[in-house]
């Protein structure tokens, strides 16, 4: 009884991916089935009842690409059906897709969910839309997400999960406000005026008199998205990740962390608690307690202080979480902010150049011209290490999103148009080129705070391949990294006043009382 009492293993891997095939690689093979399935002509359609039934038990245990459940409508409280489809959207991850219909009140409702888990990081993406070709990206709005429409000054709280695109998502969003106008008209006519003033202006946006303007989606579980495209320019498509806060981990269920003390580090390794009161020294590794980001429970950091040489100091931060595998990888840079942004130009020439050290910044925006490649601030966070191995990273992070799991011949998935499949298999190996040494490019690293670098190989002398230039930030910039709202000269700190005006009266009136 216990030797045949065996359990099944829970679908992962190569297994798991079977679950979640692209479309047409499922409709592929149902097409296949039933080419296999067909009846012998030699039988003239003739068969055994054996037959008949081994084909009947065949079929109902061959998967089918759409499931049917019968399930309960809220509506009319009759049984409907629900159909599911496990499927993979190109560029993003697995998804199920649900559809209910009611056939005795006609009731439809169809929604996404997720049936990836929840992300190491929030993911928040903004696009700028500039043409009408915009609307038509693809968006996946998961449960948890929040959107908003930044000039229209709106913004939809999370709630049910959605596949769409821009245009579908804005008129979704309009057509809710449009809902019992009239009644509002005549009750509150304040609130028409405000409401018919937002529908009127994202009419204008949907027949495309109002470019420029943003779509933001905020995500603290990660699984949302928009599509991206491989002409976007710096400030078109960003994508940035985020640490959650314990708020937002409590509102996903994943709790608080766990009630364990936190590792301090190895035996003999520096800690945070024994250099607080130390200077920092340089290649020496420091470790200190941390929360994982992923799933809460604590973790080690560890941090090194490394001299680049004639540049500054910057910091290497690692952390590993031995629960859930979380690994991040970060290089932070201080010191002062810089009056002037500082654009670097290299040109790649050989393999000499592909071994240079080089620093980009979260600050710091990339672009290779000849390689059709722009990177956006803070998408890659700060990386330390050298020209093939930052544009290593871009190529397998970009293919892992737009190909398959597995598919290395760049086929793509069957929502991925042909022209699309063609110019991205036509970036990767000009991409691959460039990674082998096969190709000449330039990488511009565009830094507001000036805290990117790229190794000089004639030092002391200037490299003639690198080009710096410093440059007037802009009014956005400034905006972005908050330094338009700071002030360091001349301010007053009023809490601090008041709080020892506070202190003073008390003061004052308890000398008073005591001396009668």
């Amino acid at each position: 009884m216990a030797a045949n009492s065996k359990e099944e293993p829970k679908p992962d891997g190569a297994a798991f991916d079977d679950f979640f095939d692209s479309i047409g690689k499922k409709a592929e093979q149902l097409t296949i089935d039933e080419r296999n399935g067909k009846k012998d002509p030699a039988t003239n359609g003739t068969a055994s009842l054996d037959t008949a039934l081994k084909d009947e038990e065949d079929e109902a245990n061959e998967p089918k690409v759409v499931d049917e459940i019968e399930s309960l409508c809220m509506n009319c409280h009759e049984n409907g059906i629900t159909r599911l489809l496990l499927t993979r959207i190109p560029f993003f991850r697995e998804i199920i897709i649900m559809s209910f219909f009611c056939p005795h009140c006609n009731f439809k409702n169809s929604e996404i969910q997720s049936a990836g888990e929840i992300q190491q990081k929030g993911a928040k993406y903004e696009l700028r839309l500039t043409e009408t070709a915009d609307f038509a990206r693809q968006v996946v709005k998961s449960d948890t997400c929040v959107v908003k429409f930044i000039e229209l000054n709106i913004e939809v709280p999370a709630g049910r999960g959605q596949l769409t695109n821009v245009e579908g998502l804005l008129s979704m969003i309009l057509e809710d406000l449009e809902l019992q106008q009239p009644e509002r008209k005549v009750q509150t006519p304040e609130v028409w005026a405000k409401i018919e003033e937002i529908v009127a202006k994202g009419r204008k946006m949907i027949a495309g008199e109002s470019f420029p303007f943003r779509v933001d989606l905020d995500d603290p579980a990660g699984n949302s998205w928009i599509e991206p495209d491989q002409k976007d320019g710096v400030g078109k498509w960003s994508k940035v990740e985020y640490a959650r806060t314990t708020e937002q981990n409590e509102a996903l269920g994943l709790g608080a962390g766990d009630e364990e003390e936190p590792t301090a580090g190895t035996a003999g390794q520096p800690t945070a608690t024994n250099f607080e009161d130390d200077d920092i020294v340089p290649n020496e590794v420091y470790s200190f307690p941390a929360t994982c980001p992923g799933c809460t429970k604590s973790c080690v950091t560890h941090m090194k202080m490394v001299e680049i040489p004639h540049f500054k100091q910057v910091v290497i931060m690692s952390t590993v979480c031995d629960h859930c595998g979380y690994r991040s990888n970060e290089v932070k840079t201080g010191g002062e902010v810089p009056e002037k942004g500082k654009k670097i130009t290299l040109k790649v020439e050989g393999p000499t150049d592909l071994a240079r050290d080089i620093l980009k910044s979260e600050s710091c925006a990339l672009e290779c011209p000849e390689l059709n490649l722009s990177v956006n601030p803070g998408t890659l966070g700060g990386r330390f290490t050298t020209v093939e191995g930052l544009l290593t990273q871009v190529r397998d992070d970009l293919h892992q999103q737009i190909f398959d799991v597995g598919d290395e011949t760049g086929t793509g998935g069957d929502s991925l148009p042909s022209e699309a499949k063609q110019t991205w298999k036509s970036f990767f190996d000009g991409l691959d080129g460039a990674i082998k040494g096969e190709e000449k490019f330039t990488v511009v690293l565009k830094d507001p705070l000036a805290s990117s670098y790229v190794q000089n190989l004639c030092l002391p002398d200037n490299d003639p391949q690198i080009e710096m230039e410093e440059y007037e930030r802009t009014a956005e910039e400034e905006e972005d990294l908050g330094l338009s709202d700071m002030k360091t000269e001349g301010y007053v700190d009023e809490v601090g006043i008041e709080k020892k005006r506070l202190e003073d009266e008390k003061e004052e009136k308890e000398t008073w009382e005591s001396n009668g």
